[in-house]
């Protein structure tokens, strides 16, 4: 699945929790609102991370670490669009910038080991 793809999906059950919050609460959710759920998963994802990691006494197993990461997939691809973001685009932008500043230090991909 490429991120387009992943958008669509997301996008799929962005509008599914729309209707159901319009039918139980009279409103939708605004973008402020998928922020703070997004700081939410990350706290969650921190938690099992820690945990993974012999930090933190919790359930923190392989598919409980999945369900996070997937978590805080969906609220970064549904606040790109909630803030009309062309996160492709960005993101490639992004690691651009960062390959050339890293590599201005003087750091190589053949530098890397393996």
């Amino acid at each position: 699945m490429d991120l387009n793809e992943l958008q669509r999906r997301a996008l799929r059950v962005h509008d599914l929790y729309d209707e159901l919050n319009l039918r139980e609460r009279g409103r939708v959710w605004t973008r402020e609102e998928f922020m703070l759920g997004f700081v939410g998963d990350v706290g969650d994802l921190a938690k099992i991370v820690m945990a993974q990691e012999g930090a933190r006494d919790m359930p923190g197993d392989r598919p409980a670490l999945e369900h996070e990461l997937a978590d805080c997939l969906w609220s970064v691809l549904i606040l790109a669009h909630r803030y009309n973001v062309d996160l492709n685009a960005a993101f490639l932008r992004t690691m651009d910038g960062l390959d050339q500043s890293i590599t201005a230090r003087g750091t190589t991909h053949a530098l890397r080991p393996g």
